[in-house]
């Protein structure tokens, strides 16, 4: 019998709460199970961003934890998962990651993934940056982590802010090789000029 493919999803005060509840959204279209962390901050982002109650927000995972759930199954190596990300992710819980030191089980969810060699994702929200936030960064990097920034491909030529968010939520997606039918991909489905292309009249 295949083992659960799981993935933690956590979910900060950063702005940009969109992002995360569109990874929700798809991943229920897969067979990935979605184990769900939300900060105190990323309700109270939540609440100034979406029309979403804490509620609604939390049923769009399979499995849901509260912030202080410190002996929850996520915050153990023995629980099997495919990794974490963060979506989005503040510079707070980026420096937390980076110290080691975990005073929620979202910081103590992405230390055990990081300890575990497993994928750990953070999708930082935050300009500009400085220089604690990018050694922060470039220190999770070296333990195995990988920063991803919602930066939009434009080469899509979106037609709306909802057309980003989906295509930056695939690209992460696709990190974990979590397959959607949302991803347009640059030579695949992105028409590109080659030398046999027409000159421009």
């Amino acid at each position: 019998m295949a083992a659960k493919r799981r993935l933690i999803v956590g979910i900060s005060g950063a702005s940009g709460i969109q992002y995360g509840i569109r990874l929700l959204e798809l991943l229920r279209q897969t067979d990935v199970e979605s184990h769900l962390v939300v900060s105190k901050a990323g309700d109270l982002t939540r609440s100034h961003e979406v029309a979403l109650s804490a509620k609604e927000l939390r049923s769009l995972a399979n499995v849901s934890y509260p912030i202080g759930a410190m002996g929850a199954a996520i915050s153990s190596g023995s629980f099997p998962t495919l990794g974490m990300v963060i979506i989005p992710c503040s510079v707070r819980t980026l420096a937390e990651i980076a110290s080691g030191v975990t005073t929620s089980l979202l910081t103590r969810a992405a230390d055990v993934v990081l300890k575990e060699r497993r994928r750990l994702v953070l999708v930082v929200r935050e300009t500009p940056l400085n220089l604690i936030h990018l050694r922060n960064m470039t220190t999770v990097t070296e333990a195995g982590g990988i920063i991803a920034p919602p930066m939009p491909a434009l080469y899509t030529k979106p037609q709306s802010i909802d057309e980003l968010i989906t295509q930056t939520v695939s690209r992460v997606l696709d990190l974990y090789e979590i397959e959607t039918d949302q991803l347009q991909r640059w030579g695949q489905d992105i028409h590109m000029h080659t030398n046999s292309d027409p000159e421009p009249s």
